[in-house]
C-alpha cells in the first residue's frame, strides 16, 4: 500500500490569503464608517454648518443683521367703507436692518353678517417699499370675518440692510377695502356644518 502525499499547489494558501484580505478590508471599511460620524460633527462645528451640537441656550446669530443702525417702523390702519375696527397692536417698532420681525394687527367685524376684505399696503417714504420685505402678511389674501369675529393677523417682515442710510423712519399703512360678493362665494364654498 502506497500512501501519496497531498499535492500542494498553493491554492489553499491563496484562498486563505484572499479571505484574510477580505476580512481586513471589511473591518477597515466598518472602522472608517464608524470614524466618519465624529469627523463629520467636528467638521460641521469648525465650519459652523448644520451644527446640531450647539449647547442649550447658545444663540445663533444672523450675520446679515446690521446692528450698527436702527430704523423706526410705524404702523397705520385705515378702513374704506368697511364696517370693521382695525388697528395695529403696537404703533411702532425699532428694528435693525436685516432683522426678521413679527408684528400683529387686530381686526373686528362689527356687522351682523360675514364680510370679506382685502388689505392694500402703502409706504412712506415711497422709496422704502423696495427695501421692505414682507415674509408673511394678512394682505397676501382676502380675509373673511364672521359676524362679530375678532382676529389678530400677523405680519413678518425685514427691512433690507441696503436701505439708504438717510431713511430712519418707515411708515407701513394698510387700508382694508370690502370685496363685494366675495363673502357669498366663500360661504357657498364652506363645507356644511363648518
Amino acid at each position: 500500500m502506497t500512501v501519496r502525499a497531498p499535492v500542494v499547489d498553493g491554492r489553499d494558501d491563496r484562498n486563505r490569503s484572499t479571505l484574510l484580505r477580505l476580512i481586513v478590508s471589511a473591518l477597515l471599511m466598518f472602522g472608517f464608517g464608524y470614524a466618519l460620524v465624529p469627523f463629520y460633527e467636528k467638521l460641521c462645528q469648525v465650519l459652523d454648518v448644520n451644527n446640531l451640537n450647539k449647547q442649550e441656550g447658545e444663540r445663533v446669530l444672523n450675520r446679515q443683521v446690521d446692528r450698527s443702525r436702527s430704523v423706526t417702523v410705524e404702523f397705520d390702519a385705515n378702513l374704506h367703507k368697511l364696517p370693521w375696527n382695525f388697528k395695529p397692536v403696537a404703533s411702532s417698532l425699532v428694528v435693525h436692518p436685516g432683522e426678521i420681525v413679527t408684528m400683529e394687527y387686530e381686526v373686528s367685524n362689527t356687522r351682523q353678517n360675514a364680510v370679506t376684505g382685502q388689505a392694500i399696503p402703502s409706504y412712506t417714504p415711497s422709496l422704502a417699499m423696495q427695501y421692505f420685505q414682507k415674509l408673511d402678511c394678512f394682505c397676501f389674501k382676502q380675509q373673511t370675518l364672521r359676524a362679530g369675529e375678532t382676529r389678530r393677523m400677523p405680519i413678518a417682515f425685514l427691512v433690507s440692510p441696503d436701505l439708504p442710510k438717510d431713511i430712519h423712519t418707515i411708515t407701513l399703512s394698510y387700508t382694508f377695502f370690502e370685496v363685494p360678493g366675495a363673502t357669498a362665494v366663500s360661504d357657498a364654498m364652506r363645507p356644511a356644518g363648518g
